[in-house]
């Protein structure tokens, strides 16, 4: 086995991002990008963690059945929203398909052979989608940017795909169209009927080896007729949430009226807590944002944490009842299932 080493390790090397270049801010010191906010410590690194693993119990259900075929279009302000699985969505208001950090492959990693498989087929079928006209990319991991997904997609239908700064190489490898990266805090009007803003998230990057931060991660408003929806992206707990709530509450849609909250891989909290939230943090985000209409990403298909199967959903539901928040305002989806908000 040993002389396949030199490979993977030209081809993790090869895999990493091309160093960004920009202006010094709080959360760039000219070669990598940082979290702002104090800083939360691990009590142990990842060989403690590898060394200890404490897994919950997964099913495997590769052959679960799809949801119906979505609608073409939804017009109107309503927002019908669709779990494919993890973070990927599917986002239908006036006229508009999102598809959120979409990612249809069996196995996500650098090879087909070195990676995590998926432990539950997509919501949607693939060929059912409906043209897709804004692609949302959270950041670089593979689990949230599957190159063979965007490459069907920019093949099929061409989407905008919007990105962090530093994540739009990625795209364009595969011919995916995309305009400027945006920053935190950065507006980009997509279409005329979508305004996106860039927000902050807690979490890191690395696509290969010896890239290890060199591009940002980050989470959306979308600036909709139905309203401004929130997608977290990938992110830890911290003091992000009442800024982001600010942020949207000064735009022009208004006040956050759905929030899309990351509920999974946290165990153990010791390591996960400063790029996962647990879905005790989750429900003190939705708190810090007003306790808008919320849902549970980030679940559910890929087995990264310790965390079974249902334990985002049952420590969700564990955490709602403690603090007498009814179970309808915070919930979480089921793969396939169209969910419509007025």
């Amino acid at each position: 086995m040993f002389r396949y080493c030199p490979t993977l390790f030209l081809l993790l090397l090869t895999a990493c991002a091309p160093r960004y270049k920009g202006p010094v801010t709080d959360h760039f010191n000219g070669k990598k990008f940082v979290n702002t906010g104090p800083p939360v410590v691990r009590q142990g690194g990842l060989f403690k963690w590898l060394l200890h693993r404490d897994k919950g119990p997964w099913l495997d259900t590769p052959n679960a059945p799809a949801g119906s075929k979505p609608q073409a279009r939804i017009y109107g302000d309503s927002l019908v929203v669709t779990f494919v699985g993890h973070s990927s969505f599917l986002l239908q208001t006036d006229g508009l398909n999102i598809l959120t950090d979409p990612v249809w492959s069996n196995k996500i990693g650098p090879t087909k052979w070195l990676g995590i498989k998926r432990r539950r087929p997509p919501g949607i079928r693939y060929e059912d989608l409906p043209p897709i006209d804004v692609v949302l990319l959270s950041h670089c991991h593979y689990d949230h940017l599957d190159l063979q997904t965007l490459k069907r997609l920019a093949k099929d239908v061409n989407p905008q795909m919007v990105t962090p700064l530093g994540v739009s190489y990625l795209p364009k490898k595969v011919g995916g169209k995309t305009t400027r990266e945006l920053d935190w805090n950065d507006t980009l009007r997509v279409l005329p009927n979508l305004t996106i803003t860039a927000t902050e998230a807690r979490h890191f990057s690395n696509r290969g080896i010896g890239d290890r931060d060199r591009t940002l991660w980050a989470g959306y408003l979308l600036h909709t007729r139905f309203g401004t929806i929130y997608f977290a992206g990938d992110t830890g707990y911290g003091d992000l949430f009442p800024k982001i709530a600010q942020r949207a509450a000064s735009s022009p849609s208004g006040a956050i009226k759905l929030a899309m909250l990351p509920i999974g891989s946290y165990r153990p909290t010791w390591f996960m807590a400063p790029v996962h939230m647990s879905p005790v943090g989750a429900v003190q985000a939705f708190t810090d944002l007003g306790r808008p209409q919320s849902i549970g990403i980030h679940f559910g298909t890929f087995q990264q944490g310790d965390d079974g199967l249902f334990e985002p959903r049952d420590d969700l539901t564990a955490e709602l009842l403690k603090q007498k928040i009814p179970l309808q305002r915070f919930t979480v989806p089921i793969e396939g299932k169209g969910v419509v908000y007025k």
